[in-house]
Parts: C-alpha cells; structure tokens; sequence
C-alpha cells in the first residue's frame, strides 16, 4: 500500500467528513470510493461526441421540442432497448 499526502482545501475536508459521517464510514474509505470511481470511469464510459446541429430543420428556429424528445432524439429512445 502507498502512502501519500495531498492537500484538500478546508471547504471540500468539511464536506468530505460531513459525507463520512453521513454515510458512517471513514474518511479515507470515501476518498479511496472516489478514486475507484474516477479511474473507473475513465475506462468504462466512452466519451460520446455529439454533432451540431442535433435537430436538423427545413426552417430553423421553427421548431416545436419538449424536453422528453430532445432527450429521445439525443440519447436515443430508451423505451426501445
């Protein structure tokens, strides 16, 4: 195991322990958490770039869109999966 220092500004260690105590854990298994994530995520979720414009229209500026059909239209349905 390494051992290491790192210098975290007070507001974030103040969260930080408030989170621990919350969650009725040590610090330091909170900190090693996100860590795990942060490596994790990297590895198993692909950066998706998305092309402008999403919405193509013969008459831009035209069109009518709710919130649930730009999320179909740029995540894709998720009723279809």
């Amino acid at each position: 195991m390494m051992r290491t220092t790192v210098d975290i500004p007070d507001d974030i260690y103040r969260d930080l322990k408030i989170k621990a105590v919350q969650e009725k854990l040590p610090v330091r298994q909170i900190i090693l958490r996100s860590i795990q994530r942060e490596l994790g995520a990297n590895e198993s979720q692909p950066v998706r770039k998305l092309q402008l414009p999403l919405i193509h229209s013969a008459r831009p500026g035209t069109l009518s869109l709710t919130n649930e059909l730009i999320d179909e239209i740029a995540f894709g349905d998720p009723l279809a999966s």
